[in-house]
């Protein structure tokens, strides 16, 4: 049984409509209206989301009030290049950054229905990003609000829920700690680990078995070519090439089997169903095939994507250098 480096990133699956916060006690839980762009699963699949900066496409305003994002950084490929402001940076009543980064994009390609990215980090992926200042760290928006006393721990937990439909509410994002509402059982955390490129992200170690078979996974998760290949053996999924991703017959998914994840010791089941994208989102995708196009052993094995977050809650915290996760009732 090998151990792979894991990047778990962020997806860029979400377009925010206004109202997006739900403002509590500390720590401050943000409600996500979200609107699955399932075109954008497609192209802009499981996600960097570690670019340090909120990436703003119209900036007449210069005090960024969000009212739309994505939680992405695949998209930053579109974004070439830009300017940096120090603004406020408001996500809802009670939760604003007088002082955050932001990169206004010159241009920007790829983007629908989107107005920019909130990145959640780590900091260090921002060095070379900023001219003259190479060397220079963009801080976060979790940095800032740890910095300035608003939250107690530099942590964010996300809450997503499986959807069948384009348009749905059911995201929660929480600075500085966890919602116990969301999840069952504790939270499993994972040390981030040592193994490069990972180490540069939220990666961490971990096993997947497809039924009795190891290195394995599945089109939520993003894999090395080799074991996209093993578990397309496995399953006897062909690959469609309208959309770029596997395709199984109706028997085959009667006999799909569950994937399990070991993380820190303990395993997670995502199942049959988790496996497969929503059927009535079917006719809305077309995108590229859900490998990571270099075999295992590189140091960036697997990207555990939307898919997996739909199912099982998250937290990314940077104080403990550490990811969690934990099961819900999804």
């Amino acid at each position: 049984m090998r151990v792979f480096a894991l990047a778990l990133l962020l997806p860029a699956v979400l377009a925010l409509s206004p109202p997006i916060v739900k403002v509590r006690d500390s720590p401050i839980s943000v409600s996500i209206a979200a609107r699955v762009n399932a075109a954008g699963v497609a192209n802009f699949v499981e996600a960097d989301c570690a670019r340090a900066r909120l990436f703003i496409q119209a900036a007449k305003d210069k005090t960024a009030k969000v009212a739309a994002g994505t939680l992405s950084a695949a998209a930053v490929i579109g974004v070439p290049s830009g300017t940096e402001f120090t603004d406020p940076v408001t996500l809802g009543s009670g939760l604003t950054i007088p002082k955050q980064s932001i990169g206004v994009a010159s241009t920007s390609t790829g983007f629908s229905s989107v107005n920019g990215i909130l990145g959640i980090g780590p900091a260090e992926l921002t060095s070379g990003t900023l001219s003259p200042a190479t060397s220079s760290l963009i801080p976060t928006i979790t940095d800032n609000l740890l910095t300035q006393g608003t939250i107690p721990t530099d942590l964010i937990a996300v809450s997503f829920e499986p959807t069948n439909s384009e348009s749905i509410t059911n995201g929660e994002l929480t600075f500085g700690g966890t919602d116990s509402s969301k999840f069952t059982g504790s939270i499993t955390f994972a040390p981030i680990t040592s193994t490069n490129p990972a180490s540069e992200f939220w990666g961490i170690s971990q096993t997947i078995h497809y039924g009795s078979a190891t290195d394995t996974g599945t089109t939520p998760v993003l894999l090395a070519s080799n074991a996209f290949s093993a578990y397309q053996k496995a399953t006897g999924a062909v690959l469609d090439d309208d959309t770029g991703f596997l395709r199984l017959t109706t028997a085959q998914f009667a006999n799909l089997k569950s994937l399990f994840f070991t993380i820190a010791g303990t395993t997670f089941e995502l199942t049959a169903n988790a496996q497969a994208r929503p059927h009535n989102l079917n006719a809305d995708i077309g995108g590229t095939a859900n490998n990571l196009g270099t075999p295992t052993g590189q140091g960036l094995d697997f990207i555990n994507g939307y898919g997996f977050l739909e199912r099982f809650y998250s937290v990314f915290d940077t104080t403990n250098k550490h990811v969690g996760f934990a099961t819900t009732t999804n």
